[in-house]
């Protein structure tokens, strides 16, 4: 019997085939609580400048990338050294390193005490350009995704909008470093779920992403041209009351000579306005379904639980 498969979907059926597409990406979403979007215009230099600038900024000496480590940070903004991350109840941590990218707000926000200004490499051309355009892109393409499923569960089209116009989302440019030994116990990402609302990966294409079926399995998934990976993470599973499930995946070490190449990945992680309340909607509750959730917790409150958990603060 063969595997099922993550679909890809075509956004722009959203403005054509607006119930078909809805009803579709709904569907896949309950089932896998992943989906592949193609056809959101979001320009391939775009994406090809912005991981150009990441390779060249993961490239640089440690004792250079590490002068724009936060500590105490959390990993809010900047960059975030290999071996930190560790998935939740793991025992090891991710062979991985990172860069966080925020939003850029008012410094008289209200949110200012929460979202840190960004920091910029000055040893990296083109990396605030290509870095926050693409963090732009992408958090209007997620805007676009919100408001299918939210028609999906019955909410106004727009509903989502005005909680996350502020929403403290966070752009991830990813280094997996060459793999030199064949006996490490770790996995470059283990097994673990993704804290926001929904997740989006830009170039998924090289091997070692998996995804968690109901039935027990680990389905591969890699994309093909200009689709994005778009995942539900746990806060949208806690408002929905789990009619979109937040979906277990990890990313594995390839084998083989594989191992020894270095893999890239950017993830945006769309988070809603620090002060939204994640509170189970009521369209979401059934006699089948009785809400899981009978405390409300705000989306600021539950990222500092999570990020606890995970070992970055």
């Amino acid at each position: 019997m063969s595997m099922r498969q993550v679909p890809t979907l075509d956004i722009r059926r959203y403005d054509g085939d607006r119930a078909a597409f809805v009803a579709e990406l709904g569907a896949a979403y309950r089932e896998f609580g992943f989906c592949c979007i193609s056809g959101h215009g979001i320009p391939a230099a775009l994406i090809d400048g912005a991981y150009d600038a990441f390779k060249r900024f993961f490239a640089l000496p440690v004792d250079v990338k590490m002068k724009y480590h936060v500590p105490g940070g959390g990993g809010a903004r900047g960059y975030t050294p290999f071996g930190v991350e560790t998935a939740k109840d793991s025992r090891y941590p991710d062979l991985k390193e990172f860069w966080h990218i925020g939003r850029e707000i008012p410094r008289d926000s209200r949110y200012a005490g929460i979202m840190a200004p960004n920091l910029w490499p000055a040893e990296v051309p083109g990396f605030r350009e290509h870095g926050y355009g693409l963090y732009q892109a992408l958090d209007r393409l997620g805007s676009r995704v919100l408001r299918a499923l939210a028609l999906h569960i019955g909410l106004p089209e727009r509903w989502f909008d005005d909680k996350t116009d502020f929403g403290n989302s966070i752009l991830r440019p990813i280094h997996y470093p060459p793999i030199e030994r064949g006996d490490v116990p770790n996995v470059r990402a283990g097994a673990h779920e993704d804290i926001n609302l929904i997740t989006l990966l830009v170039g998924a294409s090289a091997e070692g992403l998996e995804v968690l079926t109901r039935e027990g399995r680990w389905l591969p998934i890699t994309t093909q041209g200009d689709a994005i990976v778009v995942n539900i993470g746990d806060m949208l599973q806690r408002l929905t009351n789990h009619v979109y499930p937040s979906t277990t995946h990890r990313v594995v070490n390839p084998p083989g000579d594989g191992a020894r190449k270095p893999r890239y990945s950017v993830p945006f992680f769309l988070h809603p306005n620090p002060d939204f309340v994640i509170d189970v909607l009521p369209s979401c509750v059934s006699a089948d379904n009785p809400s899981r959730y009978p405390e409300p917790i705000t989306a600021h409150g539950y990222l500092q639980q999570r990020l606890r958990e995970i070992r970055l603060i």
